[in-house]
């Protein structure tokens, strides 16, 4: 490749960073911001998730909307963006306002990642030279990812938690000016109108079902949950039927008829929701339960990303002798292990275990990235990667986002099941809210809510690794139809 294409190349992988590292930045700076801006039980999923879901929602309109209107054009007007609302989401006054710029921070980013991978493609259509930039994409993703912790550690030791936010600026700074010397602009020949029916009948079909995921642990299974679930679906029906009777469609529904495409697709958003429930949950154990400070908290993180780093870096080498399929079969059945060391965290000094886990649990992340996104993009035409691009976008941050909100919701349940039904409001709500009054609860309540936040995580654990134990089964059947990477280049 040329100097200006890997210049190009570096450049997509500043905001591509920048994505990973929004996403678990705040993980670590919950405490801090927990008690500057005393959010509800509730409001703390929210700030934590709104950036997730928003993304995974708008990833297929924006990916249309780049090849409408150019992919660098689009990253350009996505990277203003996002670095205008970090500013007000670091100067957040209150959870309403943070909650609100996450969401907007979401829909920035959801123009962010399908021109970046849409990008690569077209300035690298060599399938070999390709699959290496892909690579390099999802590991810049991934040690966005695993830098998230640290950062937050660090800032919030030395700063404030609005600090976190701030780091997007530079970054972006460096995307304007270099970008358009850089990167080449590519617009679809047929540049039609987006039909925003489907644009508005797509959020209808996802919103509904991330409301009714969130609010069943706290209100049970009810009208309150069950209508929006029932609307969610009913609008994702509709969405299906607008998409199949257009010339030129918002989400092409025959990508889905490859079996590798939809294979692909439903492995990353499983194997995912196991992996980002479980990292909220470990980093909230770090620093609520055994009390270390961010800093210490962040360190504890490096092992986890360098197992996810090594994973995503490997994974991809070694399925040019062995089948993908068994490869991430393998992986995953590997990260079960890990689910069970958290199953047996018993108490508040169990930090080694804890991490060891959680290491193995990120063996899959960096597997899944890897391999999942270079089958999917290229499974299809090249004419359809654009949309594949943001397909395989939508399905790894709904699957993140999906395990906070499945994951979270189960832990949050068994807390509230198992913490004294005499203790005030805030303890009963959640850990943090014990922990924020401390100082006028005693210390048998506050240890019996530490006690019933161990349990959550147990449990958590244990739902999200029988659902990867047989995620594992599944891929290495369902792919193995898929040759190595050496015969496919071959």
């Amino acid at each position: 490749m040329s100097t200006k294409e890997w210049a190009g190349l570096a450049v997509l992988a500043l905001p591509t960073a920048l994505l990973g590292l929004d996403v678990t930045v705040l993980y670590l700076t919950m405490p801090s911001l927990a008690a500057d801006l005393d959010p509800t039980g509730t409001e703390v999923l929210w700030i934590m998730d709104a950036y997730g879901f928003l993304i995974a929602g708008f990833l297929i309109t924006m990916g249309t909307l780049g090849d409408r209107i150019g992919r660098r054009r689009l990253l350009m007007i996505g990277s203003a963006c996002f670095g205008a609302v970090s500013v007000v989401a670091a100067f957040a006054p209150n959870a309403e306002v943070l909650i609100g710029a996450r969401a907007a921070l979401g829909i920035a980013a959801a123009t962010l990642m399908p021109s970046t991978l849409a990008l690569i493609s077209t300035m690298v259509p060599d399938p070999a030279r390709r699959a290496v930039a892909i690579g390099g994409w999802v590991t810049a993703f991934a040690l966005g990812m695993a830098a998230g912790p640290v950062v937050g550690g660090l800032l919030v030791e030395h700063f404030w938690w609005g600090a976190a936010f701030l780091v997007a600026i530079p970054i972006v700074v460096v995307v304007l000016l270099a970008g358009p010397k850089v990167l080449p602009e590519h617009q679809a020949p047929r540049s039609g109108r987006i039909d925003m029916v489907s644009v508005v009948l797509s959020l209808l079909a996802l919103l509904p079902v991330i409301y009714a995921v969130k609010h069943v642990a706290e209100a049970g299974v009810g009208l309150s949950t069950v209508v929006p679930l029932v609307a969610g679906v009913g609008f994702g029906v509709l969405f299906v039927r607008r998409q199949r009777g257009q010339d030129d469609p918002l989400l092409d529904i025959r990508l889905f008829s490859g079996r590798t495409f939809s294979a692909a697709l439903g492995v990353m958003v499983v194997g995912l929701t196991g992996v980002g429930g479980v990292m909220l949950l470990v980093t909230q154990y770090l620093q609520q339960i055994a009390a270390l400070p961010p800093l210490r908290a962040g360190a504890w993180m490096g092992p986890p990303a360098l197992a996810m780093f090594a994973a995503a870096i490997a994974t991809p080498l070694i399925a040019r002798r062995i089948r993908p399929a068994y490869v991430a079969g393998a992986v995953l059945a590997v990260s079960t292990v890990g689910y069970a060391l958290l199953v047996t965290v018993d108490g508040t000094d169990d930090v080694v275990p804890v991490v060891a886990g959680f290491a193995l649990v990120y063996l899959s992340l960096g597997t899944i990235a890897a391999l999942g996104t270079d089958l999917v993009v290229g499974a299809v035409p090249p004419a359809r990667a654009g949309a594949a691009s943001a397909l395989s976008e939508t399905v790894q941050e709904l699957g993140l986002a999906l395990g906070v909100a499945v994951l979270g919701s189960i832990a949050a349940a068994t807390y509230r099941a198992q913490v004294p039904a005499d203790a005030a409001g805030p303890v009963r709500d959640s850990l943090a809210g014990a922990l924020s009054n401390a100082g006028s609860v005693p210390e048998t309540v506050i240890q019996q809510a530490k006690d019933a936040a161990i349990s959550g995580l147990n449990v958590a654990a244990l739902v999200a690794g029988i659902g990867v134990l047989v995620l594992a089964v599944l891929a290495a059947v369902v792919l193995r139809h898929v040759g190595t990477y050496k015969s496919q280049v071959g």
